[in-house]
């Protein structure tokens, strides 16, 4: 099994920063890419970030040039970096992964973002 644990949530001003951990244990060899999504009240929940095993990363337009994925192997951790936040990026933020192994996806409990206007 995999576990994942958000952390680094908070209240946050219009166009202030906020970085996110994901701390990852378990089955880590088995995890190849690493997601942040995100749920606002009523809202489906969306995918804001992607991290490949390599590195590589990828966004959706409507975090683009603000959010910033990265992982420490080192420290299986996992970053999700936000600046220039606004009010509609409220939302509780989750960490995810798929496991080849397990055949399923992992999701932590998730972190609160509030962004007050």
């Amino acid at each position: 099994q995999v576990q994942l644990v958000e952390s680094g949530g908070g209240l946050v001003q219009t166009g202030g920063s906020l970085r996110l951990s994901c701390a990852i244990s378990g089955s880590t060899f088995t995890i190849k890419a690493m997601n942040w999504f995100r749920q606002a009240p009523g809202k489906q929940r969306e995918l804001v970030a992607t991290i490949t095993i390599g590195g590589s990363t990828d966004y959706p337009d409507s975090v683009k040039g603000r959010f910033t994925i990265s992982r420490d192997n080192a420290k299986n951790t996992v970053y999700l970096q936000m600046s220039s936040l606004k009010p509609e990026d409220t939302a509780v933020y989750y960490c995810n992964t798929y496991s080849d192994l397990f055949g399923m996806d992992f999701w932590g409990e998730g972190t609160l973002v509030t962004v007050s206007s």
